[in-house]
């Protein structure tokens, strides 16, 4: 169904008047001054983030396959204790540009490992595993939220969510992280719930198990370097993810969230095939099974993203009917009532009873700069789940293709020093954002 005449010039009108109200400050000297920027390019243009800068040799090549870093003797001694819970479960054979080849000869259809890509398996025939989050607990709820991120044209988008005063979970990719640190720290900053999305967006069940776990840390680690706190969730990208992958996620304190609807809205842009109709069929499914019933006695969720300015330009224009479609709208963590998602405790989501009585944040909502030192991971500090008392660059303001990731460093290895020129030249070539990679789901 297109929205009304009514709703896009809602759409319309919104847009313009919070544009006016962020025109004041105009430059990346801070997450609060970012945030005012309004003009897409601006929003883009390449910055320096001193705290970035100092420890960029900590960390991978951006955008490269994780692995260790050398010399980096904290996550060593994390993957040793890690390590000998990993099942012997071989890598899968994905490739990791095209969508995953699932279901071929090298893999049994009996689904040994609890494999998503090629079953939806959700429940882990490991033992010791918890399962995945496909679904919200809350009647009529729908568990929100944005892969991708983040992305340096979204302050159109994110002042949209807080003039409805919703709250989503992001899901960001350690990469984004320490490209865009100020818009990393907006998330934060207006009360939204941060989960990782890996370091550089692959298919974790082609990695190996070592990748496959600096992937996930260092995306932590990066996280916590740039905004002070410590996620507890994470989701994998294409939702690819078995056994062997979600044992490394559980020594990492990591709760599985993936998705029951999926907008499908990543591949318009890329896929010839897919048109907005399409995507907005995808949207407008979830909306007609919100209105019939479906959800009655479980919420969902469904996988949208802040990749590039259409998929979030699709997500204000559905918000309208989503919301009338759905009792409730919130992050997947308050739907779940987890109120302390991160391990830093002063950072706090309100629970569901608090959230739809309109108390949509709680604790500390600033970038406290004593957080930067990073803990010690403790393996299997998932958080408590239970019912609630209800039972491209490119922004919204630019073109309708593109990515929002991009690489400040396409090449290199893990020394210091080659790391540390990489980096020093990254902020030029964050530019070209825009056209540089289409990471997808």
């Amino acid at each position: 169904m297109a929205p009304s005449t009514a709703t896009r010039a809602l759409f319309s009108l919104t847009l313009g008047a919070l544009c006016v109200s962020r025109a004041a400050a105009q430059d990346h000297s801070s997450e609060a001054s970012e945030a005012g920027i309004a003009n897409t390019t601006l929003e883009c243009t390449p910055y320096g983030y001193q705290p970035v800068t100092n420890a960029i040799v900590q960390f991978p090549p951006i955008w490269e396959i994780a692995t260790i870093v050398d010399n980096d003797a904290t996550a060593a001694a994390k993957w040793a204790s890690i390590q000998p819970n990993v099942p012997d479960i071989a890598p899968k054979n994905i490739s990791l540009n095209i969508t995953a080849a699932v279901g071929g000869a090298d893999y049994s259809h009996t689904d040994p490992d609890c494999w998503w890509s090629f079953a939806k398996c959700t429940t882990p025939k490991l033992s010791g595993l918890v399962a995945d989050i496909s679904s919200v607990p809350e009647p009529n709820t729908l568990g929100y939220g944005f892969d991708d991120g983040p992305n340096c044209g979204h302050n159109v988008f994110y002042d949209f969510l807080t003039a409805q005063n919703q709250k989503a979970t992001m899901y960001y990719i350690g990469s984004n992280v320490m490209n865009f640190p100020l818009e990393a720290q907006r998330a934060i900053v207006d009360g939204h719930e941060i989960c990782a999305h890996t370091w550089s967006h692959k298919y974790m069940t082609s990695l190996d198990s070592e990748s496959a776990f600096a992937e996930l840390y260092y995306s932590m680690q990066a996280i916590k370097l740039v905004t002070g706190v410590t996620p507890t969730c994470w989701r994998p990208p294409y939702g690819d993810v078995d056994d062997r992958i979600r044992s490394i996620a559980h020594g990492l304190g990591l709760i599985t969230i993936i998705w029951t609807y999926d907008s499908n809205d990543w591949q318009f842009g890329s896929n010839p095939n897919i048109t907005i109709a399409d995507v907005d069929a995808n949207y407008q499914n979830l909306i007609n099974n919100a209105t019939n019933g479906t959800f009655a006695t479980e919420g969902t969720i469904i996988l949208t993203h802040e990749l590039n300015n259409f998929t979030m330009t699709e997500a204000i224009k559905f918000y309208p009917m989503l919301k009338t479609a759905f009792t409730h709208i919130t992050p997947v963590g308050v739907a779940l009532n987890i109120t302390s998602p991160y391990l830093e405790q002063e950072y706090a989501l309100p629970s569901f009873a608090q959230y739809i009585a309109g108390t949509t944040t709680t604790g500390a909502n600033t970038i406290n700069a004593n957080d930067t030192v990073i803990p010690t991971l403790v393996a299997g500090s998932t958080p408590s789940i239970t019912a609630g008392a209800t039972g491209d660059a490119a922004g919204v303001s630019g073109s309708t293709t593109g990515s929002a990731s991009s690489s400040s460093a396409t090449t290199g290895t893990t020394s210091s020093a080659s790391h540390a020129v990489l980096h020093a030249g990254a902020l030029a070539l964050v530019a070209g954002v825009a056209g540089a990679l289409a990471v997808g789901l």
